[in-house]
């Protein structure tokens, strides 16, 4: 029906022609879609884990004290003793950067991908509809620092806690978690019932 069509009566309301269906006009029917959104990947920041590293560092100058102490007073140990204190000295002071680059998460609208390993590499998978509650927890310290710390309990039998330590930008990707798993669950039926 046109402007110009001879049938339109002037002052009477005439039906809206719905637009044709997608397999009316020759296209198949296209499922919505459900692509994969990363919201975080990456490794927990050095930052984080400032105390425990600072132990670790302070432990192992230390002992490369004690190495270059005993040289200078002529202790009489044998040489390859102080190569073994200086080795494992900085065993000590390498300690804290490998333990943040054998931890990697990713966390998706779906999943959250839990990494470890330097050689050796274990992946656990949580699907967000397992889970059951997200906690976060920024010190004062994290809150200088840009870094958090946030806990997700689930139900799900190989990983029922995992604790994200020392996440950059923690708070946003706390409140983009709690959202989500609301919508996977509604999407899915999954519904808490809270007893009594």
């Amino acid at each position: 029906m046109t402007l110009n069509d001879p049938n339109l009566v002037p002052g009477t309301p005439q039906a809206s022609v719905p637009p044709a269906s997608p397999a009316a006009q020759g296209t198949p029917h296209r499922e919505p879609d459900d692509t994969e959104e990363v919201y975080y990947e990456g490794h927990p920041l050095m930052r984080g884990a400032l105390g425990k590293g600072v132990l670790w560092i302070f432990g192992g100058l230390v002992l490369i004290a004690a190495a270059i102490a005993g040289a200078v007073m002529k202790v009489h140990v044998p040489w390859w003793s102080y190569l073994i204190l200086v080795v494992i000295a900085l065993c000590l002071i390498f300690v804290p950067i490998l333990r943040t680059k054998s931890i990697r998460y990713r966390v998706t609208n779906y999943r959250i991908d839990f990494e470890r390993g330097i050689l050796s590499k274990n992946i656990d998978t949580l699907e967000l509809w397992h889970v059951e509650d997200i906690k976060f927890h920024q010190s004062i310290l994290d809150r200088l620092l840009g870094v958090g710390d946030i806990t997700v309990v689930s139900r799900d039998e190989t990983m029922p806690l995992l604790q994200m330590r020392a996440v950059p930008h923690p708070r946003p990707l706390y409140e983009q978690l709690k959202q989500r798993v609301i919508a996977v669950k509604r999407s899915r039926g999954v519904i808490k019932m809270d007893p009594g």
